[in-house]
């Protein structure tokens, strides 16, 4: 699941001076289960980050000139997020953006209040509020208070949307020594009740010597409160310092005349061990059950609670314990409340976890257009048989042979056609699980399209291409894979990912696999038959074609022109050199059942676990195969299995070898399809790519 948490514009989401809106989002953040796939939306000018997962959102003073900076910032949003394929988007504190974003984007909508809904544009009406229940599929309050406030004079009290989830924070365990302070945190302000504060602060500090006290905070609006020698004003300070400060205090203060939302700092102050003193109003009362509640908001009767926390050591004792000991809110329980929030927009997605069935359409080249040669090579095909014998149903579309075979005169319409046919197939189908590779008919807008129809639909491409720096197509290669990042759940490749030289961010999605053997397809034991010919290798160089284009070469020409010079007394049978053109069909079954071995050389560079479905037709069929040592196939196969080599001249050689020693070579070959079957066949991949779609941590083997 992926999801995209929205802060208002202009909540500081650095280091320094995060507001409590960022303070939410990167501390419930960080015990979510979707944490790795929560991305942070925002307008900060600090770089110094909360967390990594933020994505900046710049805003053209020139437009917003002429348009409200909300409407620019979430218009500016929307751009950014439409093709990234979140499943939820989350909007904190700006119910005015709803609609813009329920018009505009297919994901889920979950609003989050962390104020006086009536007091916001876009909630201060009943119809608009009206409005938000009815579209928002779910909606958040930090605080009983805050959510009374969005029911005040609404005729229909129904709340089967919304859900209250406090500000919460994790205990401390370990004892700080308390100094002889009294502590302020927040805006230095009359709405907080500072003027308040400092009024009997001062007069306390003039009984009590051996007391200091300590303001933290703000107000750009300057205000000329009193002073004194024994305060100490520490204005504004990063996040971790606040809380430092509150674990060596023994008394803070939070007499705010503002109806406070919920009132972070006195759950702070109170799980750091301060005896608290706070106001009764809005959320303040559902902090803590250990505050001292001010019963009339005065600098008298603020000064005579602090006076007798001074003077009563055991009753300061008591409080500070059983508010350390017994936080209310507490993080992990409360993330956990959220994600479980978040999992019941997506039942959907619950049920395929537990292991249901699921109905797949599955898009890929056929290769009608062929002649169905390539029928033994069709990764397409093999998945579709693992599917099904994994006990899921399958709509097999071959994107290519539809438009050829449904064009006209004008390109982009038969591409619509396409399209459309797509469409009505999804819809009367109603798939759980779309899979599609090497199509070139498939865009952007037609899985955006998919998501429209059904918000609970899980994508995945595959693509069996090298994906090496050194070939001359990977940069085209490369290019079609990423385009599709940010539409599909997941990615499928026969290349290890870490040849793409992504950030870990991005190749979490991205998944290696080896090309499957199909029991219906890699029927032989040629182990079993007695080949007339010694090696055999067929090659096309990265084309389908029927025959060799002329000038079309690559470095295994070269290599294996040099390999024939040194395999003396060698009956060789290579396909896709000089003026042997390539084999495809029956006849690429017949040379491969006349030949002992097999070379396993793909195009460019060896590189670690890839090869091209070659291998799965080699060992499949129960050949001795030979591959280059650097592609560590020895981290699935033994010696015993499949042979490698660490050049020309040591394959040269243990050609030589095994055609001397042919019960040997009979007994790898058995042993290599064996294994083969056991780890890589079209079953096991296809539940493989299944579970992984699926969300499910699973390793390949």
């Amino acid at each position: 699941m992926k999801i995209a948490s929205i802060l208002p514009y202009k909540e500081n989401y650095s280091k320094q001076g995060a507001g409590a809106v960022a303070l939410w989002i990167s501390e419930f953040m960080r015990d979510s289960i979707y944490k790795n796939k929560t991305y942070v939306i925002g307008n900060t000018l600090n770089k110094r980050y909360l967390t990594k997962n933020y994505i900046n959102i710049n805003i053209n003073s020139l437009n917003s000139k002429f348009n409200s900076t909300t409407k620019e910032y979430s218009n500016n949003i929307i751009k950014k997020i439409r093709y990234l394929n979140f499943d939820i988007v989350e909007l904190h504190n700006r119910p005015v953006m709803v609609k813009e974003f329920f018009r505009k984007i297919n994901s889920k909508i979950i609003l989050y209040f962390h104020n006086d809904p009536t007091t916001m544009k876009g909630a201060m009406s009943i119809e608009e509020r009206i409005y938000l229940l009815e579209n928002v599929d779910k909606i958040i309050f930090i605080s009983k208070w805050v959510k009374q406030r969005f029911f005040k004079d609404l005729p229909i009290l129904s709340d089967n949307k919304t859900q209250i989830i406090y500000h919460s924070i994790d205990p401390i365990k370990k004892n700080t020594k308390k100094n002889k302070q009294i502590i302020f945190v927040g805006k230095l302000n009359e709405s907080k009740g500072y003027d308040l504060y400092c009024k009997s602060m001062f007069k306390i500090l003039d009984q009590y010597n051996d007391w200091c006290a300590i303001s933290i905070g703000e107000e750009r609006r300057f205000q000329n409160f009193p002073t004194h020698k024994r305060h100490f004003n520490l204005g504004q300070i990063p996040h971790n310092k606040v809380l430092d400060y509150l674990s060596k205090s023994e008394i803070a203060v939070i007499p705010s005349r503002w109806e406070e939302p919920f009132g972070r700092t006195a759950l702070e102050a109170s799980s750091r061990g301060c005896a608290t003193i706070i106001s009764n109003t809005g959320g303040l009362p559902e902090t803590t059950d250990y505050a001292i509640k001010l019963k009339k908001l005065d600098t008298k009767n603020i000064e005579n609670e602090i006076i007798k926390l001074i003077r009563n050591d055991k009753l300061r004792k008591h409080i500070q314990i059983k508010s350390k000991n017994f936080v209310k809110h507490k993080l992990k329980r409360n993330s956990q409340k959220i994600d479980l929030m978040r999992n019941s927009l997506f039942p959907f997605k619950k049920i395929n976890i537990n292991g249901n069935k699921l109905r797949i359409i599955n898009i890929y080249n056929l290769a009608q257009k062929l002649n169905h040669r390539i029928y033994n090579l069709s990764l397409g095909k093999k998945f579709t048989n693992g599917f099904i014998r994994n006990g899921h149903d399958v709509i097999e579309i071959s994107d290519r042979d539809y438009v050829r075979q449904n064009k006209g005169i004008n390109l982009l319409s038969f591409r619509d056609k396409f399209h459309s046919y797509l469409i009505e197939t999804f819809k009367n189908y109603n798939p759980d699980l779309v899979i599609f590779g090497h199509s070139d008919n498939i865009n952007h807008e037609i899985l955006s399209d998919f998501r429209s129809i059904n918000k609970k639909i899980i994508i995945s491409q595959w693509n069996e291409d090298p994906l090496m720096k050194n070939l001359s197509d990977t940069s085209e290669n490369v290019n079609k894979l990423k385009k599709f990042f940010p539409m599909v759940d997941h990615s499928f490749i026969t290349t290890n990912p870490s040849v793409l030289k992504l950030s870990k961010k991005l190749t979490q999605n991205i998944h290696f696999f080896m090309t499957p053997v199909d029991k219906n397809i890699e029927c032989f034991d040629v182990f079993k038959l007695k080949p007339e010919n010694d090696v055999f290798y067929a090659m096309s160089h990265g084309v389908n074609r029927a025959t060799l284009k002329e000038g079309k070469t690559d470095n295994r020409v070269i290599f294996l022109e040099k390999l024939i010079k040194k395999m003396d007394g060698i009956k060789y049978d290579f396909y896709g050199i000089g003026k042997q053109e390539p084999v495809w069909g029956n006849e690429f079954y017949k040379s491969l059942l006349n030949s002992k071995m097999a070379l396993n050389l793909s195009r460019g560079k060896p590189t670690k676990h890839y090869s091209s479905n070659r291998i799965a037709s080699l060992m499949g069929n129960g050949l001795l195969v030979f591959i280059d040592k650097k592609v560590k196939m020895g981290n699935f196969f033994n010696s015993n299995e499949i042979v490698s080599y660490n050049d020309i001249d040591d394959l040269a050689e243990k050609i030589k070898f095994y055609k001397k020693n042919d019960k040997l070579r009979k007994k790898i070959a058995e042993k290599g399809k064996k294994k083969y079957f056991k780890l890589f066949n079209e079953t096991k991949i296809a539940k493989y790519i299944i579970d992984k779609s699926l969300g499910r941590d699973i390793s390949l083997i």
